[in-house]
């Protein structure tokens, strides 16, 4: 398994169809920002914006604090979504269901988190930043949440140009989609 590095150019979802599951992959892997959320014990779900860093497996890769509910909701269920989120308009995200456990593998937390420092600031960090991104570890009781996706839901990317309201503005509906689809022949 090797991380994967951000994405120069990130897929941009179409505005007339439904993503392919192929696309939907793609989105996942290009883009860097998602909604984590999960099942509260007692509340409405939790929902959190976080920096994730896919694999070349497609795994999702969160970096955390031991104490925070994040972690500890994948110990009490392993279950989760991350809503990937597009930075560019029209707006669409692409919601993904994953299983998810916790890796405590100390040089694998610093490459998540040199990799979310990457994508937080768009370069890629120095082997010099290492052994403070290590220090950050340890100081802040850090962990990854490794998160495999099973499922997809997307949302069709809408948006009005001048406030027409005509023919051009279309809907469709969508639907949950396996991780592992074959595009349609």
């Amino acid at each position: 398994m090797a991380l994967l590095p951000l994405a120069e150019i990130p897929f941009t979802a179409p505005t007339d169809r439904d993503m392919l599951p192929s696309e939907r992959r793609e989105f996942v892997r290009t883009h860097r920002t998602c909604v984590f959320g999960y099942a509260r014990q007692k509340d409405g779900p939790a929902m959190s914006v976080v920096y994730y860093v896919p694999d070349d497996k497609g795994v999702l890769h969160v970096a955390t604090m031991a104490g925070r509910a994040k972690a500890k909701a994948v110990q009490r269920s392993g279950k989760l979504s991350l809503c990937i989120l597009d930075e560019t308009w029209p707006f669409t995200y692409l919601q993904v269901y994953c299983d998810a456990v916790i890796e405590r593998d100390p040089e694998f937390i610093c490459d998540v988190m040199m990799g979310v420092g990457w994508r937080m600031s768009g370069e890629q960090l120095s082997n010099e930043a290492r052994p403070f991104v290590d220090k950050m570890r340890i100081d802040e009781d850090r962990l990854v949440l490794s998160c495999t996706p099973y499922a997809t839901f997307a949302s069709p990317p809408r948006h009005l140009e001048s406030n027409d309201q005509n023919e051009k503005l279309t809907h469709w509906l969508s639907g949950q989609v396996p991780w592992s689809a074959e595009d349609p022949a």
